[in-house]
């Protein structure tokens, strides 16, 4: 996995960086630091829900059906098939790594400074 960032990649970042500064100041100002805090939690499970999806379907364990079905249709795939569903999980890879990134950091900021200010450590 390389990073070459284009300049379009530097405008979502961009905008990535000020959009999640807007909705963290506003759960701030709602909640305060534990308001940041939970919304890092929130990035993080969805990306963490994404990411062990990509692979096939994630559900309950009595669910088991929809498992196999699922591996039935990739064994009925082309090669060409395979090849563009193998190149769309890796074209996801590098925004689910900052989603991940910016969700442990909302997490520390969160967290850490609601246990330094509010509880008073």
């Amino acid at each position: 996995m390389h990073l070459r960032l284009r300049t379009l990649d530097w405008t979502y970042l961009l905008l990535l960086v000020v959009s999640v500064g807007g909705v963290s100041s506003v759960a701030y100002r709602i909640v305060g630091f534990l308001g940041i805090g939970i919304f890092g939690l929130i990035i993080g499970v969805l990306a963490l829900t994404i990411e062990m999806e990509r692979g096939g379907p994630v559900g309950h364990g009595q669910a088991s059906s929809l498992y196999a079905q699922h591996m039935a249709a990739v064994e009925r795939m082309s090669a060409a098939e395979r090849a563009e569903r193998r190149a769309e999980i890796e074209s996801a890879a590098v925004p689910l790594l900052v989603a991940k990134i910016v969700s442990a950091g909302l997490i520390v900021v969160g967290f850490g400074m609601f246990y330094i200010f509010e509880l008073g450590a």
